[in-house]
């Protein structure tokens, strides 16, 4: 079972930007979609982006399009988002997650980081 531990969160003014990292225990990280999940408070949990096993297809929600870019290097067990352009509504705790089957089908998605904070002030 892979591990996931997410990085790089923190306090950012609008219009300013994070790269969010995820690094993945285990050698079996090329073998899973990707993905970045995020929740904010009162608020369901909504799918970010999501990459293949591949890195060759990517997703990415019409709130974030864009603006955040998702990367993976299955090299180094990382995943990253990056994001720009930062907005107060981006405030929530972001997620890194692994899924067993099509990168774009985000209820496939079992393994979860313990989340990183990112906050957006106006």
């Amino acid at each position: 079972q892979v591990q996931l531990e997410e990085s790089g969160g923190g306090l950012v003014q609008a219009g300013g930007s994070l790269r969010l990292s995820c690094a993945a225990s285990g050698r079996t990280f090329s073998s899973y979609a990707m993905g970045w999940f995020r929740q904010a408070p009162g608020k369901e949990r909504e799918f970010v982006a999501a990459i293949s096993r591949s890195g060759v297809g990517t997703y990415h929600a019409d709130s974030v399009k864009g603006r955040f870019t998702i990367s993976r290097d299955n090299a180094k067990n990382s995943v990253w988002l990056q994001m720009n352009s930062l907005k107060p509504e981006d405030t929530a705790v972001y997620y890194c997650a692994a899924g067993s089957g099509s990168y774009f089908n985000y209820p496939s998605y079992h393994t979860f980081g313990q989340g990183t904070q990112v906050t957006v002030s106006s």
